[in-house]
C-alpha cells in the first residue's frame, strides 16, 4: 500500500512535510501526509507506519489515543504521546458540550443587554476556533494574539472582562455566598479554595453558563473516579519514559501509624516529578537486611533494571546493609543514605546534651503552668506578641 504513494518531487515533499507539522493541531507531530498520484491525501502513523486515507487528523488522534475505533489502537505508540492525546480528545469533547450549553443560553443578562463582541468567556473562544471556517465567519471576533501577553482572567489582580464587569457588585456577592453556603453546609475546610484545581472548576463551570447540573453522587463515586485513576495512570507511564530516557531515583521511607503498624513507602523519583509506587506493611517480617533487600528489588524489576541509577534509604543499620546488597546486586546502582534523617539524629543527639536537656525541661514546665492556669493563659492570649498561644 504504501509503495502507491507518490510526491511529485524529494524536494516537494519536504515542502508539504513541514507545512504539515506547523499546523496546529499536536496530532501532527506525530503523523506524516503523502498523496497519491490522484491528489487524495494519506496520513501515516510515524510509530506503527498505519496508513489511513479518511478521516483526517481526528482519526489519526483516536488511533494514538488507543481509541477503539474502526481505525484500530497504535501498539507502538509511547505512554506519553498517548497521555497527551487522550486529553486533546477529552478538551475537544468538554468544548463541543460547552458550545452547545452556549448556544442554548447565550446572553446572561438578559434580552435588553446585548453580548459585547469579544467578550466570551475563555471556554467559548476555544470553541469557537474549534468551528468550520464557515462558522468562524460569522461576525464574532477570534480570539487575538495580543491575548497571549496578558494574564488569565482567574489570576488576582488581572484585567477583568466586560461580563464580569456589568455582573457589578450583587452578582459577584451572590456568586460567593451560593459557593460559600456550599462549604458551610458539606463541612468543607476553607483552605480547598487554594486547591489547585479550584480556579479551573469555575472556570469550566462559567464557560458552560446557568443550568449545568453537575455530577451527581454516582458519578463522582464511580464513574469520575475511574477516569481520575486513569489519568494517574497515564502520568505515571508517562514518567516511565523519562525514566528509561534519563534514569530514575529509589526512594524508601519507613515509619510506623497509629495502629503501631510498620510500613514502608517505596516512591520513585526523576525530573519529571516523584510518583508513588506501593506501601508495604512489614509488621509481620523481620526487618533485617536481607528482607530489606528483598522488597527494594521487587521495586528495582517493577521500575526497570537499567532505569534505577539511585537508591536512597535512612540510616538505619539494616537499611545501610540492604542499601550494600543492592549495590553488589546492580553494579550500576548508587546508594546513599537520607540527608533528612541524618539532621533528625543529630538534632536527636544535640537534645541529649546535658544543657540543652535542662533547658528543655524547665521551658515544659513553664508550658505545664501556664496552660492550668486559665487566667493566665487568657491574659497572655491578648498580649501583643504572644498569637502562638491558642
Amino acid at each position: 500500500m504504501a509503495s502507491n504513494l507518490t510526491s511529485s518531487s524529494g524536494q516537494d515533499s519536504t515542502t508539504h512535510s513541514q507545512s504539515s507539522r506547523s499546523k496546529t493541531n499536536p496530532t501532527w507531530e506525530h503523523v506524516s501526509e503523502e498523496r497519491y498520484g490522484n491528489g487524495r491525501r494519506a496520513l501515516i502513523c510515524l510509530y506503527c507506519k498505519k496508513i489511513t486515507k479518511g478521516g483526517g487528523i481526528h482519526r489519526m488522534k483516536l488511533h494514538l489515543a488507543r481509541v477503539k475505533e474502526d481505525i484500530g489502537p497504535c501498539k507502538s505508540v509511547p505512554p506519553d504521546v498517548r497521555f497527551r492525546m487522550e486529553n486533546s480528545l477529552q478538551e475537544f469533547v468538554n468544548a463541543k458540550k460547552a458550545t452547545k450549553e452556549a448556544d442554548e443560553y447565550r446572553n446572561p443578562y438578559g434580552p435588553n443587554v446585548s453580548q459585547f463582541e469579544g467578550d466570551m468567556a475563555e471556554g467559548e473562544e476555544e470553541v469557537q476556533e474549534m468551528q468550520s471556517p464557515m462558522a468562524a465567519s460569522s461576525g464574532k471576533r477570534k480570539k487575538s494574539i495580543v491575548d497571549k501577553y496578558f494574564a488569565p482572567r482567574n489570576i488576582e489582580g488581572a484585567q477583568p472582562s466586560m461580563r464580569s464587569v456589568i455582573a457589578g457588585k450583587e452578582a459577584t456577592w451572590r456568586a460567593d455566598m451560593a459557593i460559600g453556603r456550599f462549604f458551610y453546609d458539606a463541612c468543607i475546610p476553607t483552605n480547598a479554595v487554594n486547591s489547585f484545581y479550584f480556579k479551573p472548576m469555575l472556570d469550566v463551570i462559567s464557560a458552560i453558563g446557568p443550568g449545568d447540573k453537575g455530577p451527581n453522587y454516582y458519578q463522582l463515586r464511580i464513574n469520575l473516579l475511574k477516569d481520575a485513576k486513569k489519568e494517574v495512570q497515564l502520568l505515571v507511564d508517562s514518567y516511565r519514559a523519562i525514566w528509561a530516557k534519563v534514569g530514575c531515583t529509589i526512594m524508601g521511607n519507613g515509619w510506623t501509624d497509629n495502629r503501631q503498624r510498620t510500613l514502608i513507602n517505596f516512591l520513585v523519583y526523576c525530573p519529571e516529578g516523584i510518583s508513588f509506587v506501593k506501601s508495604v506493611d512489614a509488621s509481620d517480617i523481620v526487618k533485617d537486611a536481607t528482607n530489606l533487600f528483598q522488597s527494594f528489588d521487587e521495586v528495582i524489576e517493577w521500575v526497570g533494571t537499567l532505569n534505577v541509577v539511585h537508591v536512597v534509604t535512612d540510616n538505619a543499620a539494616n537499611y545501610v546493609a540492604a542499601g550494600r546488597l543492592i549495590s553488589q546486586k546492580h553494579k550500576h546502582i548508587n546508594w546513599s543514605p537520607c540527608a533528612a534523617h541524618y539532621l533528625n539524629l543529630i538534632f536527636k543527639d544535640i537534645g541529649k546534651i546535658d544543657h540543652v536537656a535542662e533547658l528543655v525541661r524547665r521551658a515544659s514546665k513553664v508550658t505545664i503552668f501556664v496552660y492550668n492556669h486559665v487566667a493566665l493563659l487568657s491574659w497572655l492570649r491578648k498580649k501583643e506578641g504572644w498569637t502562638e498561644i491558642l
